[in-house]
């Protein structure tokens, strides 16, 4: 049973919806989001809520009845709040630089790394060595963050290189000489 997929989905006053032929269009403060609803759900639309409703109750349909669920919450989230995500950049020399939509990164390579970020990203840098990337779309900005990271993933000797803010590098002990 899917839990998620069964729990309705508030609409805040500043949103507006529109859904016709498997379409559904979210507006909100941030800019607009479009996407395609699967087959075997349909949504239903009431004053100030969305259900998602499979066409039976199979195994499949209801997965994609939580999935659906997910993917809209996230429409009318990023339209109306926006998603973030930090990274960290540890080492010596490491370091980052937006101009304009373009970051750029130096990360102990024997070049700098310009990233072109995609329309509706934007990332801020504090102290040349915190990133934050920002969007309204939450799979772009999590696919971005992680194209980031992969750039130079950090390591668990020194814990040098690019990861999140929230994420734990587990240290391990470096080779000791014989007596």
């Amino acid at each position: 049973m899917s839990r998620i997929g069964k729990k309705p989905i508030q609409i805040p006053k500043d949103i507006t919806i529109s859904y016709a032929d498997k379409e559904i269009m979210v507006k909100g403060k941030n800019g607009s989001m479009k996407n395609t609803v699967h087959e075997n759900v349909d949504l239903k639309i009431d004053d100030q809520t969305i259900s998602v409703i499979p066409k039976d109750q199979s195994r499949k349909n209801r997965a994609f009845q939580g999935m659906t669920r997910s993917i809209v919450n996230n429409m009318i989230i990023g339209v109306s709040k926006g998603f973030e995500r930090t990274l960290e950049i540890n080492g010596i020399g490491y370091r980052a630089e937006v101009n304009g939509n373009v970051l750029k990164l130096t990360l102990g390579y024997s070049h700098p790394i310009d990233f072109k970020l995609p329309d509706g990203v934007t990332a801020t840098v504090q102290k040349q060595n915190i990133v934050k990337i920002s969007g309204m779309d939450k799979q772009v900005v999590g696919q971005l963050c992680a194209e980031i990271r992969s750039l130079r993933p950090p390591e668990p000797y020194k814990g040098k290189g690019v990861k999140y803010s929230e994420e734990y590098i587990q240290r391990k002990a470096g080779k000791t000489g014989t007596k």
